[in-house]
């Protein structure tokens, strides 16, 4: 599935460090299943946490109990790569399988106008020719450790909620340079529960990562905007990366094998993917201010944005190329939080979500000593988002977001927190996170002043429509210039392109950024205290309050129903299940499978016209293919945005798919399960081997795959 719902350069790195409106179709009522009692496990629901599996419901309905070693061999053999997207290893010389849109902005970055990936595609004929990627970083989970107790001991009685909070978070970084210290691995606290629980993740992380093979993007996402998040699909979505280590490819002990047969209707599968985000434990009140103000808000930048960027795009074919990221992203997300809403705009999960509510309510009310610990939970949360109300939009407003503006304020604001003792510093510039945050700042990927002056002028733009041009900080922002000349003027006369004046400036500190007369440098250290201000204020008495009542809520929960309960989704490695499977809709059996014939006859339908255009190879190839080959397919598992990449896999751990996609009506699992309609989409290993070979020229990549 496409990362959708905001994934900002901030948001990204922060939380590392710790969907065409389609009406009613978008909401499924039958078969919800929300909350605490939906945690229990039934149907085919939950992103499990790979070292607490549901082995009663995979016993009972699929009469599967995986093992340690299984459990520890998919574990390692999956992967997350950078901070938007899964994959796994799939062979035994560091091959790594993902989507073509996860790999999409590689492809974009090592693109020029003489040479456009995403329209040609790429085949590394051999390992000579497979292409460095330079700020890509791929991560395996090697070690879990729970840790809660050390977390929570950190905030001491009596201490405000605030106070507890950065006692917290202080405690989390100790435990992290630690870990890092003693193993070697790259270490990261995960807060799972919303607070409830504490694990130490130790990542095997590889930073030499060379692309071997992608289609063109009109099979890769054949069908454009129009069939995203539908089905039947027809969608190579696919691309293969390689981990080398001290410049030969990574021996990787655990890596998946390669189905023959591929899945039928009806059987077992298993997906093991990074799901970004759900907010299936929210309260109530919680997510009524998910519906009334977060977003209303990001629609309207989306609808916006999506806008500007077709405008953009329209005014020559090299704008459209250096803007076709953008524009993807945008779109994606903006169906994504659509379904969201519909979601949360459907009667259906308002009851459930009511009525297990006021059971657990209950359950706590009903006993003294439960309600003595947990019982003010709701209360914190309500309140907090009360008053988060107060302040959301200056909070998520990004001033100017553009690739130099995130440079110029990682530099000002790196020299300052390095200054600080590690615990004392913003997360994502703590001593563990340095050399990812390195990777990026260093990364030599062109940067296209057209297309920074517009998004840059787009958010000045924002922040001017939403807080007015009298506001203090929109009129540091825009200097006396409307927005557009702001943006021209900083573009044109910023350094930051050049990755040298980077490194100069990240070594020099806080001596370097207090002499230097770069324009972004200048804005960032002149807006970046009411930009820290404002996120101390969300830590303090948002996220404080929230991490608070959830874990009073997760402790309630876990004496209620037991601790056989999933976790929302954090971007770490989750197991989910299901089975091939097709559903109903608008009276008709929408079967599980689709081939390659039906690529061929859905362009004919269309005529050939784009999105529905296929590459030119595909039409010369036809006679070679076996038509009746399956090529994408749908089954119950349990994912949301993030798990784009992760490998399906059967009871053998052999792959026989993988993730790009879901369907409409699965828009709401990022609050709520249904099992009657939604589905989750994948690429079928069989048509990934039949195209390599009979389409491509890439046999030998094709040998190596099946070889694993």
């Amino acid at each position: 599935m496409k990362m959708q719902i905001g994934w900002d350069r901030d948001a990204a790195r922060q939380n590392r460090s710790r969907l065409g409106t389609k009406g009613s179709r978008a909401v499924i009522a039958a078969g919800l299943f929300i909350g605490a009692a939906a945690m229990s496990g039934r149907a085919d629901e939950g992103m499990w946490l790979v070292n607490k599996p549901p082995m009663k419901q995979l016993k009972n309905k699929y009469g599967f109990e995986p093992k340690r070693e299984w459990l520890e061999h998919v574990q390692k053999s999956a992967v997350r790569l950078g901070s938007g997207g899964s994959g796994s290893i799939v062979s035994a010389d560091g091959l790594v399988m993902t989507n073509h849109h996860v790999g999409s902005d590689n492809l974009e970055k090592l693109s020029t106008p003489e040479r456009d990936l995403l329209k040609t595609g790429f085949l590394a004929k051999t390992r000579a020719d497979e292409v460095k990627c330079d700020d890509l970083e791929i991560m395996a989970l090697w070690t879990i450790e729970d840790v809660t107790e050390r977390v929570k001991g950190a905030a001491a009685a009596g201490m405000s909620t605030a106070d507890a909070n950065t006692a917290r978070r202080k405690m989390m970084s100790t435990i992290e340079q630690e870990a890092e210290e003693k193993t070697k691995l790259d270490c990261q606290v995960v807060t799972l529960y919303q607070g409830g629980m504490y694990h130490l993740y130790g990542y095997k992380r590889y930073t030499d990562i060379r692309l071997v093979f992608a289609p063109e993007q009109q099979a890769a996402y054949f069908g454009g905007d129009n069939d995203n998040f539908e089905y039947p699909r027809f969608c190579l979505d696919v691309c293969f990366f390689r981990i080398y280590e001290n410049d030969r490819p990574l021996k990787s002990e655990h890596h998946l094998k390669w189905s023959k047969n591929g899945s039928a209707d009806g059987d077992a599968i298993f997906v093991l993917g990074h799901p970004g985000r759900t907010r299936r434990l929210y309260t109530a009140d919680h997510l009524r201010f998910l519906r009334d103000n977060e977003v209303p808000s990001v629609l309207r930048q989306l609808w916006r944005r999506e806008v500007q960027l077709q405008s953009f795009s329209g005014r020559g074919d090299e704008n459209a190329r250096i803007a076709k990221g953008d524009l993807f992203g945008v779109q994606n997300s903006r169906k994504a939080w659509t379904g969201i809403m519909a979601g949360l705009h459907d009667p259906e999960i308002w009851k459930r979500k009511l009525e297990d509510e006021k059971k657990l309510r209950a359950f706590v009310d009903g006993n003294p000593d439960r309600k003595g610990q947990w019982g003010d939970a709701w209360d914190k949360i309500s309140a907090a988002q009360k008053t988060y109300r107060e302040f959301y939009l200056r909070h998520r407003t990004r001033g100017g977001s553009s690739t130099l503006a995130g440079i110029a304020r990682d530099l000002v604001r790196l020299a300052e927190e390095k200054t600080k003792p590690n615990a004392d510093r913003l997360r994502e510039y703590r001593d563990t996170e340095l050399d990812s945050l390195f990777l990026d700042l260093y990364s030599p990927a062109p940067i296209y002043d057209d297309l920074e002056i517009d998004r840059m002028a787009s958010g000045y733009s924002y922040w001017a429509e939403t807080f007015g041009g009298e506001d203090p900080l929109v009129a540091k922002l825009l200097g006396g210039k409307s927005p557009r000349d702001r943006a021209e003027s900083l573009v044109r006369n910023t350094k930051l392109k050049d990755v040298e004046v980077r490194k100069k400036i990240a070594e020099g500190g806080q001596e370097a950024i207090k002499n230097s007369t770069d324009p972004l440098i200048k804005l960032a250290v002149e807006t970046d205290p009411e930009f820290r201000a404002v996120r101390k204020r969300y830590e303090d008495e948002i996220e404080a309050a929230e991490r608070d009542g959830y874990a009073k809520i997760a402790a309630a929960q876990f004496a209620l129903y037991g601790e056989d309960l999933y976790p929302d989704a954090t971007f770490t490695l989750r197991l989910a299940y299901g089975s091939a499977k097709g559903y109903k809709e608008d009276g008709h059996v929408v079967a599980p499978f689709s081939t390659l014939a039906g690529t061929y006859k859905r362009s004919e339908e269309r005529k050939g016209a784009p999105p529905f255009d296929l590459p030119q190879r595909w039409i010369d190839g036809k006679s070679k293919l076996r038509l009746d080959t399956p090529y994408n397919f749908v089954s119950t598992a349990d994912i949301i945005g993030g798990n784009s990449g992760s490998p399906v896999i059967n009871k053998a751990g052999e792959v026989v798919g993988l993730i790009f996609d879901g369907n409409i009506q699965s828009l709401v699992l990022d609050i709520a399960y249904t099992e009657e309609q939604a589905r989750a989409l994948a690429v079928d290993s069989r048509a990934i081997i039949e195209c390599l070979r009979k389409l491509y020229d890439a046999g030998s990549l094709a040998d190596e795959i099946e070889r694993s």
